[in-house]
């Protein structure tokens, strides 16, 4: 039998859908690095980057049925982790804010550090962005605007924003991928293309 390690993200999605949990633990493990950093990079906040990595696992696990196989799979997870990022910054608007020496300090630093470095990847590949692609992405994602408020920001249509954000994302994944911060798991080139 194959080592599920190697199957591509569509066999997993499957074998999930199936109820396989040793499937899912091997997506998490693929994909959590990928997940966190994108939390991270928009909440700035270590802990509640953890509580959003777990929440989008948990929706992935309720709603992978939705993906497309026949799509690529990072842009539509980093959708998931963008929307349950915002969703605690929203709670976050309606707590008082942690103070910094509330943050924890103790506990996995060289995690801590790992998220810095991948936030700086997050940020190097933004630069290689269009200046309205850019943008697009940061009113999205971290200014937390949605569509129609960014087409009136930008002067253009709310389907060019949407274009824009998604060609974003994947610009900013085929950038990690070329800097091996991701893995190239589930790219087969024999796969189909959508009609």
């Amino acid at each position: 039998m194959d080592d599920p390690a190697n199957l591509s993200t569509a066999v997993l999605a499957k074998q999930i859908i199936e109820d396989d949990a040793g499937a899912f633990a091997v997506l998490m493990k693929r994909y959590h690095a990928f997940v966190y950093g994108i939390c991270f990079a928009i909440l700035k906040h270590r802990q509640d980057a953890e509580d959003a990595t777990q929440e989008t696992f948990s929706r992935v696990l309720r709603y992978l049925d939705r993906w497309d196989p026949r799509r690529p799979f990072e842009p539509w997870l980093a959708t998931v982790a963008g929307n349950r990022s915002r969703s605690h910054l929203a709670k976050r608007r309606m707590h008082s804010p942690l103070t910094e020496s509330a943050e924890p300090q103790s506990s996995a630093m060289t995690q801590s550090l790992a998220a810095s470095a991948f936030e700086e990847e997050i940020r190097l590949a933004m630069q290689g962005l269009t200046d309205r692609q850019r943008t697009a992405f940061e009113l999205f994602h971290q200014s937390e605007l949605s569509y129609e408020e960014i087409s009136k920001r930008m002067d253009c249509p709310i389907g060019t924003v949407k274009t824009l954000v998604h060609r974003a994302r994947k610009g900013m994944i085929e950038s990690l991928r070329e800097r091996e911060v991701l893995q190239n798991q589930g790219t087969n080139p024999k796969r189909r293309r959508a009609s």
